[in-house]
């Protein structure tokens, strides 16, 4: 096979393979034959991404389908985050999916819908990862609002539906912004006569030629717009809903990976807001975006009652540190930034997922009804602290090895006491969530009418996935390895380094 036509597979493999997978579950449905269908697709599309990412790191960056798919450093890095969260969520999925049919909350037409939904809403997160001009990334993420209400709504109980319709309204919302900048960005470029239209190269490189006041107003609707699917503030108020609502191997998704492709959306943004504006227009923004995330996080973690609304918010405190990363700039920051969307992505999930599993074994979210977890189910319990563990970036996670990085280039590029003001609410919330989880897995399990049952084990692939998950993260946080040179070639895509 030749280099182009390698280089083209690859390239349409992480949406292709999702979209075949969402096929053949049309066609055969789920059960026990097809359930490990999504687990062994998600598999085949971490192996072409991690050649795809090799490819990239020896050569160059690649295109396809006449310049409408690119990959470059930054692309491939994405993807790599992407496809390792999919695989975690996929491996769990059937043993989520046998416990609901079991209990009688779905059927098996739903497995059904579930497994397409999920393919589909794959497909579509690959494929805002590769677009290569900013329109064909805005029907993406906008298709991805479309999958996933559907998915949030799943269970068709009142709260599901409502935050479902609350996703929709909210995001769409958010989504017309960022339509409006776009169609701004390229009024500006059509009139600087450099005939860049929304391709991302060619934007960053007649940047200097746009129109300054119609930059500025097409950056902050495209950075308010992107940032409302990000779920910073001010408009974040769908994400504690969604993510709560949605079942276990979706909310990981989504929290793992969908918030980060939303945001990796703000950082190409970035790189032509900053060779049209210079830095302070998009670092000011951002840095009040930023500390507005943490604040909002901060305040409502500290009376949370509720688990899995207790992740969304935690959700919420990582995209403020993405956003303070990004204010900072520079390799280091931009580095920083990309290594904790690949080690939040693996704690939250796995936290989603443990989350799952308690969540459908006691039959309550309730922080208050969940206790004596350590001793009644010490594996789930054992899992869930791992996670919080990497989570609030405790050493040897790489969650403790990013947000070093992006405390750092905070104090060296002049956002001193920003910086210091965010970390401080990075330490309510680390606070906030070690007291929550310490009460679900040591204190006193609760007796008598009324009190939760008592969870069971955690199913073997369960188990062996949620380890796998944060041992990987660990590893990341001791040694990027192989993952240095891609890092660091993405970070100086974002900083504009030749």
């Amino acid at each position: 096979m030749s280099t182009g036509l390698l280089a083209t597979v690859l390239l349409l493999a992480p949406v292709l393979l999702p979209a075949l997978t969402a096929v053949a579950y049309l066609a055969a449905g789920w059960r026990r034959s097809t359930a490990w269908l999504s687990a062994a697709s998600a598999a085949a599309v971490l192996a072409a991404v991690v050649a795809l990412a090799v490819e990239v790191t020896a050569a160059g960056a690649r295109t396809a389908v006449g310049g409408l798919l690119r990959a470059d450093a930054l692309s491939a890095f994405m993807l790599l985050v992407v496809a390792a969260v999919a695989l975690v969520a996929c491996v769990a999925t059937p043993a989520h999916l046998h416990g609901e049919i079991r209990a009688g909350r779905v059927s098996v037409r739903t497995a059904t819908r579930h497994s397409v939904q999920v393919q589909v809403f794959l497909a579509t997160m690959a494929l805002a990862v590769l677009a290569a001009n900013l329109g064909l990334l805005w029907v993406a993420v906008e298709a991805t609002t479309i999958v996933t209400a559907f998915l949030v709504g799943q269970r068709r109980t009142r709260a599901a539906v409502e935050a479902a319709w609350k996703y929709v309204v909210i995001c769409s919302t958010g989504i017309a912004l960022a339509l409006l900048g776009t169609l701004l960005l390229n009024y500006a470029a059509l009139h600087a006569g450099a005939g860049a239209g929304l391709d991302w190269v060619a934007l960053a490189a007649g940047a200097a030629r746009l129109d300054p006041g119609v930059t500025q107003i097409a950056v902050v609707l495209l950075i308010l717009g992107f940032g409302t699917k990000a779920g910073l503030a001010p408009l974040h108020a769908w994400l504690p809903d969604a993510h709560s609502q949605a079942p276990a191997p979706v909310s990981a998704l989504m929290s793992g990976v969908l918030l980060s492709v939303a945001f990796y959306a703000i950082l190409r943004v970035k790189v032509i807001a900053d060779a049209a504006l210079g830095g302070g227009f998009s670092r000011a923004l951002l840095a009040v975006v930023a500390l507005a995330s943490l604040l909002v996080a901060a305040t409502v973690l500290l009376a949370q009652r509720d688990y899995k609304r207790m992740l969304a918010y935690s959700s919420i405190e990582h995209m403020g540190l993405l956003a303070l990363g990004a204010a900072a700039g520079g390799p280091l920051a931009m580095a920083a930034v990309l290594l904790h969307m690949l080690g939040h992505g693996l704690a939250k999930s796995t936290l989603f997922l443990g989350a799952g599993h308690i969540l459908q074994t006691t039959g309550t979210s309730r922080i208050s009804e969940v206790r004596g977890l350590a001793a009644r189910a010490p594996m789930a319990a054992g899992c869930f602290a791992a996670g919080m563990l990497a989570l609030i970036g405790f050493p040897p996670f790489s969650v403790f090895a990013s947000e070093f990085g992006i405390a750092r280039a905070g104090f060296a590029t002049g956002l001193g006491w920003i910086t210091a003001a965010a970390f401080a609410l990075v330490l309510v919330i680390a606070a906030a969530l070690v007291g929550h989880t310490g009460r679900m897995l040591l204190g006193r399990s609760p007796d008598g009418p009324g009190a939760a049952a008592a969870p069971r084990p955690l199913p073997g692939t369960a188990a062996v996935t949620l380890v796998g998950a944060l041992g990987v993260c660990a590893a990341v946080g001791i040694s990027a390895g192989p993952l240095s040179t891609l890092l660091h070639l993405a970070a100086d895509v974002l900083t504009g380094t030749p």
